[in-house]
């Protein structure tokens, strides 16, 4: 029979060497076992109910990979990433792994089409639907497209500013287009004293705000399309 080890390492293999305390335990291996691979500096644990294997790289964004396994900690990656209610990386969480702007990402964000409990004060959970059009895989992870996020952060309201300073670097680094950025921004314009719906308006004062030098540019791109 193979170690407590070994079983471990075979279930997180394609999860960031990370294992939830349930999958550990469908895998044979006891609680007493699993103690015992923490003391003995095998394991770490990262977060409540959810170990890191020693010895392998850490992975970036530790907290926010465990906190997602954590949602749903029975079922392997694998599985939940192809169900298509699965939790989606959203908001400022969504910002950090993309890597613009510079919110504070210390509580991790999700939005799921149900409810979902979470004893976790790290954790926040958005109810919401994210059509499959409107998510993309980051480092392994399903988030939310970033015009998408764009959209969620001002839904959200958050400061308009930081907002402004995440969408020129979204579109000056082309992770998304200027004409879906647009879209996500129309249902707040008339918030910032736009026409009603005119995405293009709030798009335009979003990159005056954070002084865009490509703004003409952008917003060129965003009429055409």
């Amino acid at each position: 029979m193979r170690s407590p080890l070994l079983r471990i390492r075979d279930v997180a293999e394609g999860q960031w060497s990370l294992v939830t305390l349930q999958q550990a335990r469908a895998a044979g291996v006891a609680w007493r076992s699993l103690s015992r691979l923490v003391e003995g500096g095998l394991l770490e644990r990262v977060a409540h109910g959810v170990y890191r294997v020693r010895g392998a790289a850490e992975p970036d964004h530790l907290g926010l990979r465990a906190a997602w396994l954590g949602l749903d900690p029975a079922r392997p990656a694998w599985e939940q990433l192809d169900d298509p209610d699965v939790a989606v990386v959203s908001h400022a969480s969504a910002a950090a792994l993309y890597g613009v702007g510079d919110l504070r990402a210390d509580v991790h964000e999700f939005t799921l089409p149900h409810r979902r409990q979470t004893r976790r004060d790290d954790v926040r959970i958005h109810r919401g639907r994210v059509p499959r059009e409107q998510r993309v895989m980051l480092g392994g992870l399903p988030a939310t497209r970033a015009g998408r996020m764009i959209g969620d952060l001002l839904a959200d309201h958050v400061d308009p500013d930081s907002v402004a300073q995440i969408t020129a670097e979204v579109l000056e680094r082309v992770l998304d287009y200027p004409r879906v950025v647009a879209e996500s921004l129309a249902p707040h314009a008339h918030r910032f004293g736009c026409r009603r719906g005119d995405g293009l308006a709030l798009l335009d004062e979003l990159l005056r705000r954070a002084g865009s030098q490509a703004r003409g540019a952008l917003l060129a791109e965003a009429r055409r399309a």
